[in-house]
């Protein structure tokens, strides 16, 4: 039975972060569903929420306002969750530009300001960019673009970071997102991919479903309501986002609890997801998303069992040794800047505290009621 334990264990980490990644890859290269794509001239709405963010939001604005797509057809709502400083007097300063505010003096959570926002919008088609990124011109030409295809409910844009000035911790972030903008790819080419980029990403309007006001993962939520209705979900990297990655350890941590924490109440809240008769994208939704929550316990169950087994010698003694020594490399790289010039050891510190991150996702999701009122930086 410890065998079993271990071996299931190791397998599954194996799995998770590489076999179904190359599972993935294979299935949307036999079995490849692509998107017709074609100029679309329609209506659109952006919506942004914003909290306090009086030292970005004009130049963000400026930002969708240039947009290719013509400024006719192109509308901007910014939602204000209770900010308390001049963000609101900044908005309002770009009214004759065609800007609409909506501000509520309570701060909710951005659920319960998508909600609100899309109530307000009138245009078939919307886009949803967070403040903190910086758009490519052509970014909303190109998700709407995919529109041209009726099967294509929505369309996550890309996530993409500048590499000027980037620590070593960055450059960790970096090759994660890069990772999973691969598995994204794959996705969206076999089906569809199951979360979109919260910094930008588009829909059909009629396919919205409202959102708990308590929903931390609406990036996930949202599209995948969109999956249940029978239309795909499609990666576009033509759509950019700019952003820099955080070359600060405190802050990436925080964002990273927080998206787990998401995961976790997802699963909790939205138990259908679970169940392969209401979710379309159930095996996606269980290797891409819940297996990686599970990963630290494989791990622990994996070294445990190795070391009950090691008084037998040979065999299990080497992997247990192997294991103990992964695991040394890792903590001592995770607080050494200087083992982490080595590429393979950055990385493997950055897969240590990913899965660190998982636990106190846990911690978080059970503790903390108010991880949907995101105060970003």
């Amino acid at each position: 039975m410890l065998a079993s334990l271990f071996f299931a264990s190791a397998l599954g980490i194996v799995f998770t972060y590489a076999g179904y990644p190359l599972i993935m890859a294979v299935l949307a290269r036999l079995r490849p569903h692509k998107v017709l794509r074609s100029t679309l001239e329609v209506g659109v709405t952006i919506i942004m929420v914003a909290f306090n963010e009086e030292v970005r939001i004009a130049e963000k604005i400026r930002n969708c306002l240039t947009q290719s797509h013509p400024r006719s057809l192109l509308r901007l709502l910014v939602v204000s969750d209770g900010s308390d400083d001049r963000t609101n007097a900044i908005v309002e300063e770009f009214a004759a530009d065609g800007v609409r505010l909506l501000a509520f003096a309570e701060r909710r959570g951005k659920a319960a300001c998508l909600n609100d926002a899309v109530a307000a919008a009138s245009d078939d088609f919307l886009v949803f960019c967070d403040v903190r990124q910086t758009l490519d011109d052509d970014a909303v030409a190109h998700l709407l673009e995919n529109f041209a295809d009726d099967e294509v409910g929505a369309v996550s844009g890309e996530l993409a970071f500048r590499s000027d000035e980037i620590s070593d911790f960055g450059e960790g972030v970096d090759a994660y997102w890069r990772y999973e903008k691969f598995i994204r790819q794959q996705e969206a080419t076999f089906a569809s991919v199951v979360g979109v980029s919260g910094a930008l990403y588009a829909m059909r309007r009629g396919l919205w479903q409202p959102i708990p006001d308590s929903t931390i993962l609406d990036d996930v939520l949202i599209p995948m309501n969109v999956v249940t209705q029978g239309r795909r979900v499609v990666f576009d990297e033509r759509a950019i986002a700019w952003d820099r990655p955080s070359n600060a350890a405190a802050d990436e941590k925080r964002r990273k609890v927080r998206t787990l924490a998401g995961n976790f109440q997802l699963f909790v809240q939205q138990p259908r997801f679970l169940l392969p008769g209401r979710n379309p994208l159930f095996l996606q939704m269980i290797c891409h998303k819940l297996l990686r929550l599970l990963v630290p316990l494989m791990m622990l169950v994996a070294l445990l069992s190795n070391a009950a087994l090691a008084r037998q010698g040979g065999f299990w003694r080497v992997t247990l040794l192997v294991q103990i020594t992964v695991y040394g490399l890792a903590i001592v790289a995770i607080h050494s800047a200087t083992l982490r010039q080595n590429r393979l050891l950055r990385l493997l510190a950055a897969f240590f505290q990913l899965n660190g991150f998982v636990v106190l996702g846990l911690i978080e999701f059970l503790s903390n009621r108010d991880a949907h009122r995101w105060r970003s930086k």
